[in-house]
């Protein structure tokens, strides 16, 4: 498994971006959204809508979701 981030491919709301992530992290991602019943599509877009673009990219944002999303689930 690389440390390294690679590109993906996304559609937000009918534009193509991309966003570079490690592989761990972009698994994680497509794990929480299976979990949430949602395509990656759908929830990329929920966090890029979100987000505050003054604290960084899409990654960056991925990132802070999937790091707050098992928080929450630790706290109960």
């Amino acid at each position: 498994m690389s440390l390294k981030p690679k590109k993906r491919s996304l559609t937000l709301r009918g534009h193509r971006t991309s966003v570079s992530i490690e592989d761990r992290f972009w698994r994680t991602f497509c794990e929480i959204a299976d979990e949430r019943g949602l395509a990656i599509n759908e929830l990329a877009a929920e966090i890029d809508e979100n987000r505050d673009p003054m604290d960084g990219g899409l990654a960056s944002a991925f990132r802070d979701y999937i790091l707050r999303y098992y928080q929450n689930r630790a706290d109960g």
